[in-house]
């Protein structure tokens, strides 16, 4: 697929990327890539990385008379999963993606559909394809926040029956999403430094404003991170209390039947000289002893606020 950066962005055959009065978009497959390199004439002097499985990162290299790199971006809807992986090579022409996932399609697709400038440039194009990376982030983080307020709730009412793995698991996906917002703000910061001279110096603003609003989703994340690290603490505090609790019952109850326990012993004897076991009143004494240390005992921890 290829497009001129005109108003909006309008597809074109190859042969119309050569007009130097429009600057262009391509996307080409890595097969692509290696048929049609010299034809985009991007002046290339390193083999410029367009195997999938060889891309791990978003990042972006200056060569000689070109800017190359690669975007591994996490999936929105399993940020822990599989990243789409693409490479791009772009100088003051324009710029060519080498991507076999599709994805780039879909975004200049959607990008040549809504949005319209009044001053068309290659490097509004590019704040723009940068911005629907992330289109959806703050919605996303919005949303961990609600789940993480609605867990913590939870583990205050009963720690026990509240969710720890999801905490766990939104720990991860924001984890990934803070590596991937480092990069994305380090691929800003080479475009923004425009060592090249591939960007005129009035729409190197673009990638400032590119960059704070990757630092404000970057902090929100961090906020997030540590707002997990605060729930898994209150967990374990709340499950410490928790049996905390079942060991002051359990010391209450321990503590209640020691005395009982001495008199059931005590008069379990049986002597032939101990006067209460012919004593009519005996048992009933006993019986009337061992309610009174309960419920004595039972109001002193009661007002000692142990129960």
């Amino acid at each position: 697929m290829y497009y001129r950066i005109k108003e909006s962005l309008e597809e074109c055959s190859f042969e119309d990327l050569k007009n130097p009065d429009y600057q262009y978009v391509a996307v080409v497959t890595p097969a692509e890539w290696h048929e049609k390199q010299e034809q985009f004439d991007l002046g290339i002097d390193i083999d410029l990385v367009v195997d999938e499985a060889e891309i791990h990162s978003t990042k972006a290299e200056v060569n000689y008379d070109s800017l190359t790199g690669t975007f591994s971006i996490p999936s929105r809807r399993d940020i822990t999963g599989k990243d789409y992986k693409y490479a791009f090579a772009l100088d003051e022409k324009g710029i060519v993606f080498i991507d076999s996932t599709g994805v780039v399609s879909r975004m200049l697709k959607r990008i040549s559909r809504y949005k319209k400038w009044r001053m068309p440039s290659l490097e509004r194009f590019l704040y723009d394809f940068l911005e629907l990376i992330i289109t959806r982030d703050l919605h996303i983080l919005e949303g961990y926040e609600k789940e993480l307020d609605k867990i913590e709730i939870d583990i205050m009412d009963d720690a026990v029956e509240a969710d720890l793995g999801r905490v766990n698991d939104i720990r991860g996906d924001i984890r990934d999403l803070r590596i991937h917002y480092d990069q994305l703000i380090d691929l800003g910061q080479e475009l923004q430094e425009n060592e090249n001279n591939f960007f005129k110096p009035e729409n190197v603003r673009y990638f400032g404003l590119f960059i704070d609003r990757m630092t404000r989703l970057y902090d929100t994340a961090t906020s997030l991170r540590d707002y997990t690290m605060q729930i898994r603490d209150l967990y374990h505090t709340q499950m410490d209390v928790k049996q905390n609790r079942i060991m002051t019952l359990l010391t209450v109850v321990t503590t209640i039947f020691m005395p009982l326990t001495l008199i059931a012993g005590w008069y379990g004897m049986n002597f032939y000289n101990m006067p209460e076991l012919r004593s009519r009143w005996g048992y009933p004494v006993v019986i009337i002893v061992s309610l009174l240390i309960i419920v004595g005992s039972l109001i002193f921890f009661k007002k000692r606020k142990w129960l």
